[in-house]
């Protein structure tokens, strides 16, 4: 059995710890900004951007978790289901995949997209081929694609 915790949730949990350590820790410094009877108009928002520009940031780390959530489901119901290809594409020293390789491979789960664009498996079968490819921003957009199909559920026939 595969091991839940790996070295991105850690790096994940840890830069969240350290966020709300900063937040912690500046909220002193933002508590004398926008309570100081000084004449210095700017202190306020001074105090205000140290506690939003941070914020925004947890909220993007949040949306990009899950996202990686819900591509791990999806990925995992293809495994338990048995439809994930077998990685057997020719490797670099590096461990990635040979770009050319990777390429002609694309192409299958292209057609299969195009032969059946209302199924999400094939979707996430594209996405996987971009992410080999090298494509991680068609990736992404085509796994977002995949999960908001499959929050819709079948269509009605």
């Amino acid at each position: 059995m595969r091991s839940r915790v790996n070295g991105a949730r850690i790096g994940i949990i840890l830069l969240l710890i350290v966020m709300a350590i900063y937040l912690v820790a500046i909220g002193q410094i933002v508590w004398g900004l926008l309570t100081s009877g000084d004449k210095l108009w700017f202190a306020p928002l001074m105090g205000i951007a140290l506690v939003v520009f941070p914020a925004i940031g947890v909220l993007f780390v949040i949306k990009d978790l899950r996202f990686v959530h819900q591509s791990n489901r999806l990925v995992a119901q293809l495994e338990a289901e048995g439809e994930l290809p077998e990685d057997d594409l020719p490797k670099l020293p590096s461990g990635r995949t040979v770009r050319e390789a990777a390429d002609d491979d694309f192409e299958q789960w292209k057609q299969r997209v195009e032969q059946d664009p209302n199924e999400w498996r094939n979707w996430v079968l594209l996405a996987l081929a971009y992410r080999e490819s090298g494509d991680t921003v068609r990736a992404r957009r085509t796994m977002r694609q995949a999960i908001a199909m499959e929050r819709k559920g079948p269509l009605p026939l």
